[in-house]
């Protein structure tokens, strides 16, 4: 248990913070707050992580924001559980995301306008092994991979408690394996879940049309499952913005099991306050490559489509897992057979891979 004198640390350093004093307020972390016990408490990391964000997004230094990213993550190390250090995380990661910093790993090969000597290594390094690269990486990017897209999503049930709830119990169920995105407008989002039209396997001809709550919320007739539909659930501290999961329905309290992901570079405001937030998608893969959940949906969002229907990839859910409040969805693009898309592995693959591998050094060398 904290003392009284850390506590005290620690509610000061947050009153400089709301005062937009953060550099005080890190300045009595650093003076009352530095010994082994308080640097094992969760509450020391997160408020140290609030007077960075805060610090970043004043000064627009990149460096600042990285710290507060490693602020956030040993506050998670020091308990995995804490919502608000995960919130603020997942928050900061998707404003860095869309400002184009990255968390991590730029700075240290480059800082401050100069390579760093793990940069001039990195650059040695390049040179040394880019023949043998040309060879092995694009052999290795041209491998199957078992999905063509993964996302992985962080629930919110505290501000939408049924709809998560709801959503939890379908994919327990299965209901969303085999379930296509049906509606697809790029730039704007990318809509899925319909869980009686929508399987690809019998042809999602009506997909959109159809699905449910997996609960009776005393809407609907409790005797007709198909019929159960789930009240709206806002929360003015969830907005619709790159990344989020929300709650597609036909009106007021009408949500069934349909929902939709919003795109890269959309801020759908005109939604706020008629789908239900519940979630945001946080990381991901693409044809094996690790990225944001924001630019796994934007990948998704640029299949072919006639009238935001898609055509010859039509990205489909294979399965979704839950653990806790996460969601891992696993989705392959299929064509209108059901079959796996095999674009990832045409031929002159390797030749392209090459040429991007060329272009990536030149790149390196340039910046060094």
């Amino acid at each position: 248990m904290a003392s009284d004198a850390l506590k005290q640390a620690w509610d000061s350093a947050q009153k400089k913070i709301d005062k937009g004093e953060a550099e005080s307020a890190l300045e009595i972390l650093r003076t009352d707050a530095a010994d082994d016990a308080a640097l094992k408490e969760v509450t020391t990391w997160r408020i140290a992580g609030d007077a960075k964000a805060h610090l970043a997004r004043e000064s627009g230094i990149k460096k600042m924001y990285r710290d507060a990213v490693n602020h956030y993550e040993q506050a998670l190390k020091c308990n995995q559980n804490d919502k608000k250090s995960r919130r603020a995380l997942n928050s900061l990661r998707s404003e860095m995301d869309g400002l184009g910093i990255r968390a991590g790993g730029k700075a240290v090969f480059w800082d401050d306008g100069a390579p760093t000597f793990v940069g001039l290594v990195a650059f040695v390094v390049v040179i040394g092994l880019l023949l043998v690269s040309l060879k092995v990486i694009p052999d290795y990017l041209a491998e199957e991979v078992e999905y063509d897209a993964i996302i992985e999503i962080e629930l919110y049930p505290d501000a939408a408690p049924k709809t998560v709830a709801s959503f939890k119990e379908h994919a327990a169920e299965g209901r969303y394996d085999g379930i296509v995105f049906h509606r697809i407008i790029d730039g704007f989002m990318i809509q899925g879940g319909d869980i009686e039209n929508g399987d690809i396997a019998s042809g999602w001809s009506s997909a959109g049309t159809g699905g449910y709550s997996a609960i009776y919320y005393n809407q609907g007739q409790q005797n007709d499952m198909t019929s159960w539909t789930m009240p709206d659930e806002f929360d003015s501290s969830y907005r619709h913005a790159p990344g989020i999961l929300a709650m597609a329905n036909s009106g007021p309290n009408t949500g069934g099991s349909q929902f939709y992901l919003v795109d890269k570079d959309s801020t759908p405001s005109h939604l706020d306050d008629k789908h239900s937030v519940f979630g945001l998608a946080v990381s991901g893969e693409w044809m094996g490559d690790e990225m944001s959940g924001i630019n796994v949906i934007d990948h998704i969002s640029t299949v072919p489509v006639d009238e935001s229907k898609p055509t010859s990839q039509i990205p489909t859910i294979q399965k979704v897992e839950i653990n806790g409040d996460q969601a891992t969805m696993y989705i392959n693009l299929l064509d209108e057979d059901g079959n796996r898309d095999g674009s990832n592995s045409l031929p002159g693959f390797s030749v392209m891979a090459s040429m991007g591998t060329l272009m990536l050094a030149a790149v390196a060398i340039r910046r060094l």
